[in-house]
């Protein structure tokens, strides 16, 4: 077997492991996850969705490794402000397209006939770029601190407020990031919790005057009547009948061992059981200590990330590996709480496990980005190591001292 190939896959070993071993529970799961959704949409060929999740695992591992190998980490920063821009003006499109009846649905994708693509997907990864270039920048004084949080949440506050429009969870993921990111970047605790505050009278308005807002302004309504099923139950639970019940039946009948590959029968009556409830379909066929070897790939993906930070000698590279690694998590740390229950019913897939598409390939930018860094510390350690040559002193000269 030819094992040259192994070259191109650089970057931190453990990340790439984490990737195969993801991919190959990926295939197993949505195989296993879309029959029902085979007989009902493709004639019943069951091979269709495995076919296509093959395809593009293959195209994210391919755009994982030209980044690697091709694109320098200093492009992300150059790029940055030019993707933010791109991506606000993808986002005011949608808005106004989805106000103009074109767009159908949530409004909250693109089709664009070959493919589709939600561009709070560009512009999630667009703005973590983003906050990590002025963090990067801007850290020598208070006043650089003051003057890097108010560029971030002028940029935050459009970006989160236009997604907030059609997709809610995805606006509040992009929210703690961002939060976060800052956290670490010693953004004073008083601008923190100001920000913070905010963000939780957001929630609270928009609670309170959701029944005052026309059905045509973006999902507020969704978000109240989200928030009120969590709070005092779905009124449909007690015929069972709703997705959060049959995740949570899933993980029950699940036990400590499961069922067996390819033996669940909830994911038969779950409409997103390939998506946004692909964890209780883990547990369901593999059982709860899987389904908690799963969370533990996710950690050490994180651990793996904060590796990468403190190896890096740059601090645009270091606030771009926090921000993309932890977008990650917690997506990952979102859809298993909602299928356990434990948070608010909401549409955030299982990074590089949920049947995908598009979304795919944007989660292994991200993936891209943090191994493209991860080499670059590589060559850095590697380029510290090398003795300095010092040339040998002539020796007419020695001969005269």
């Amino acid at each position: 077997m030819d094992f040259s190939i192994l070259k191109y896959f650089k970057g931190d070993r453990v990340i790439w492991i984490i990737l195969v071993f993801l991919s190959l529970l990926s295939l197993l799961i949505v195989y296993s996850a879309t029959g029902a959704l085979a007989y009902r949409v493709h004639g019943g060929n069951t091979m269709h969705y495995l076919v296509r999740q093959v395809f593009f695992i293959g195209m994210g591992l391919g755009v994982i490794v030209l980044m690697v190998n091709v694109i320098p980490v200093k492009f992300y920063s150059i790029a940055a402000n030019y993707l933010l821009y791109g991506s606000i003006l993808l986002l005011v499109a949608a808005v106004v397209l989805k106000f103009a009846g074109i767009l159908k649905g949530t409004g909250r994708t693109f089709n664009l006939g070959i493919f589709s693509f939600q561009p709070a997907e560009v512009a999630k990864i667009s703005l973590i770029l983003f906050t990590a270039k002025v963090l990067g920048k801007k850290q020598k004084t208070k006043q650089d601190l003051a003057s890097a949080f108010r560029k971030i949440m002028i940029f935050t506050a459009l970006v989160c407020g236009l997604i907030l429009l059609s997709n809610f969870s995805t606006s509040a993921l992009i929210f703690a990031t961002i939060l976060t990111m800052m956290f670490v970047g010693r953004i004073p605790i008083r601008y923190m919790l100001l920000v913070f505050g905010a963000g939780v009278g957001l929630i609270v308005l928009i609670y309170f005057t959701a029944d005052l807002v026309p059905d045509s302004v973006g999902r507020i309504h969704t978000i109240k009547g989200r928030i009120e099923r969590f709070i005092h139950g779905d009124p449909n639970s007690e015929q069972g009948v709703t997705q959060a019940d049959y995740a949570k039946l899933a993980i029950y009948s699940g036990g400590i061992f499961g069922k067996g590959p390819g033996q669940s029968d909830v994911s038969n009556y779950m409409a997103a059981a390939y998506n946004d409830f692909i964890f209780a379909i883990i547990v369901e066929e593999y059982g709860l200590i899987f389904g908690v070897g799963v969370i533990f790939l996710y950690l050490i993906f994180f651990f793996r990330g904060i590796i990468i930070v403190r190896r890096s000698s740059r601090t645009f590279p270091a606030f771009m590996v926090i921000g993309l690694t932890l977008v990650m998590v917690y997506q990952a740390l979102i859809n298993i709480g909602v299928s356990s229950g434990v948070l608010p019913v909401t549409g955030q897939p299982l990074p590089w496990i949920s049947l995908g598409g598009t979304s795919l390939l944007f989660t292994s930018v991200a993936f891209g980005c943090i191994l493209s860094v991860s080499h670059q510390n590589e060559i850095d350690s590697e380029t510290q190591k090398q003795p300095i040559q010092v040339n040998a002193p002539d020796e007419d000269e020695e001969m005269k001292k």
